[in-house]
């Protein structure tokens, strides 16, 4: 049985429908569940910084970052899942790494996250967060992955 259940999301379709997963699955499991949500702080620094106020774009992906958690936390509470929640600040760098690092921080079980199942084209010019987690995660992840509608 999965005691520590880290789960990471954003503000997408994808992530939203792992999360109804997420809660069939934790229902099961009874353990203990932390929503974490990455922001790259560093990704309005590059080129350009001149003509934007930086500070204010960074607050506004905290606020972001901040709803996206509270949205998913009240999913997972409303069906019953015990949930605790994290904001991960990046400054430049892998998604994948930080949320590789959090997981071994506080010591998950699993990792349950969606993939959008990209592949040709597409897969090369958005790459793929889940693909990097898979690849060095130290614990089992549980892929759910999204079709999307055509």
């Amino acid at each position: 049985m999965y005691q520590r259940i880290l789960v990471p999301v954003d503000d997408s379709e994808t992530s939203r429908q792992a999360l109804v997963e997420t809660t069939r699955f934790c229902c099961e499991q009874h353990g203990k569940t932390r929503l974490v949500h990455v922001i790259d702080l560093a990704q309005f620094t590059w080129g350009g910084a001149e003509f934007v106020d930086v500070g204010e774009l960074q607050t506004n992906l905290r606020e972001n970052g901040r709803k996206v958690l509270e949205s998913a936390h009240a999913l997972l509470q409303g069906n019953g899942v015990e949930t605790e929640t994290a904001m991960i600040e990046i400054w430049g760098g892998s998604i994948a790494t930080a949320l590789i690092g959090d997981a071994r921080s506080w010591q998950a079980d699993i990792i349950i996250m969606g993939s959008h199942g990209w592949t040709g084209l597409d897969h090369l010019l958005m790459g793929s967060v889940a693909e990097g987690v898979i690849r060095h995660a130290p614990v089992p992840i549980l892929l759910f992955p999204i079709k999307r509608q055509k």
